[in-house]
C-alpha cells in the first residue's frame, strides 16, 4: 500500500479532490502460477479512520474476502471498461507480461460501509482468457 493521487476517474467517483492523496493498493492475482488479474483498490483517508481502518493491517491476505465476508458491506453494481494503451491502469497491469495486447479489460465497483467508500478496480490479463 502507497500514499498517491488517484486517477482523476476515481476521484470523480470516490468524490474526491483531484490533489487529495489516498492509499493505494495494488496486487496481481495467480493462477497456474501466473498473473491473471491486476487489482487496484482506491481507500479514501476518511476510511482508513472510520470503518475501514481494519484495513492497514490486510497485508498479504485478499482484500475480497474481508469485503465478502461481512454482510454490512454494500456493493455498487459493475462497471466495465475496456483500457487502452494510455490508461493509466493500463499501462500498470502490463509491465510484468512478456506481450502488451492492444486493450485490457477492466471492472471496478465501490464498496461502501457507513456510508463511507472503497473502490476496487481489477484488470483481467490475458493469461485468464487462456
Amino acid at each position: 500500500m502507497a500514499q498517491a493521487r488517484p486517477i482523476q476517474d476515481e476521484c470523480h467517483v470516490l468524490h474526491l479532490n483531484p490533489s487529495q492523496l489516498a492509499t493505494i493498493r495494488e496486487v496481481m492475482l495467480l493462477g497456474n502460477r501466473q498473473a491473471v488479474v491486476f487489482a487496484h483498490s482506491v481507500i479514501p483517508r476518511s476510511a482508513k479512520r472510520g470503518p475501514w481502518n481494519h484495513l492497514a493491517g490486510l497485508g498479504n491476505q485478499p482484500l475480497g474476502a474481508l469485503l465478502f465476508a461481512n454482510p454490512q458491506i454494500k456493493r455498487t453494481p459493475l462497471r466495465y471498461k475496456k483500457l487502452g494503451r494510455n490508461h493509466a491502469l493500463y499501462q500498470k497491469a502490463v509491465v510484468h507480461l512478456q506481450h502488451a495486447p492492444t486493450f485490457l479489460w477492466a471492472r471496478r465497483s465501490v464498496f461502501y460501509l457507513n456510508c463511507v467508500n472503497i473502490l476496487v478496480t481489477e484488470v483481467f490479463l490475458p493469461t485468464l482468457y487462456d
